[in-house]
């Protein structure tokens, strides 16, 4: 079995962080990496109690908390260096039981990348808001578009060799982080493919979905990616 670590970008989830690290199969993953992202409850406390390694990035934004989770990960001694890693959000929204799906097509040597699909997945009714499913579907018509590359979500469970994602060369520190990745792999011609996931309404409040300049701000972000790299 590689070696595989999950890395949970946090930011103000100490109601959820714990339930998230709870779910994740036992025995599967060698590290549960969580970036407490500034965060302005008892975030670090509560994942510190679950005996997860927890780390502090006080740059606030989505991909700067995965790049942090990133660069601990690589700099392990060669011998716990994961060969995969696993992204999911500290929201408990997506289902962490679900991992060995989202995995199985690596493990299997089928794909270099996975994407957990709300799209194509069960989803709590009201637990992506109109303007999420109005961007995703216009984020992945232009992945299919531009890029030719068939995408039904930029959801933010997902599973990618390391090797890969460090050839990807990931740089966003923030919205763009999800689609970048889909971008570039696409570009690098990746094997990637999609895997139907369960989705439900997050604990807490969203600091993107949840507010007006936070959505405008995503949608802004993502399309500029999506273009940026054409």
């Amino acid at each position: 079995m590689p070696l595989i670590n999950v890395i949970i970008p946090a930011y103000n989830e100490e109601k959820s962080i714990a339930k998230v690290i709870r779910d994740i199969p036992v025995g599967l993953i060698n590290d549960i990496i969580v970036v407490d992202n500034n965060s302005e409850d008892n975030t670090f406390a509560t994942a510190q109690a679950t005996g997860a390694t927890v780390l502090k990035e006080p740059r606030q934004g989505y991909g700067q908390a995965c790049l942090t989770g990133i660069a601990y990960a690589l700099n392990k001694p060669a011998h716990l260096r994961p060969e995969i890693i696993v992204f999911i959000d500290g929201d408990y929204s997506d289902y962490p039981e679900e991992m060995p799906k989202v995995l199985q097509p690596i493990l299997e040597d089928k794909a270099d990348m996975v994407i957990g699909s709300r799209a194509l997945g069960n989803r709590q009714k009201g637990a992506m808001t109109p303007q999420q499913l109005f961007g995703n579907w216009l984020a992945t018509s232009l992945l299919k578009f531009l890029y030719n590359a068939q995408f039904t979500d930029l959801g933010p469970f997902r599973a990618i060799r390391t090797d890969n994602l460090v050839q990807l060369g990931m740089q966003d520190q923030n919205y763009g982080w999800t689609v970048e990745m889909q971008v570039k792999a696409a570009k690098q011609k990746l094997r990637f493919t999609e895997v139907p996931v369960t989705y439900r309404k997050r604990i807490g409040f969203s600091k993107i979905s949840g507010t007006v300049k936070g959505t405008v701000m995503a949608g802004y972000k993502i399309i500029l990616t999506i273009f940026r790299y054409l």
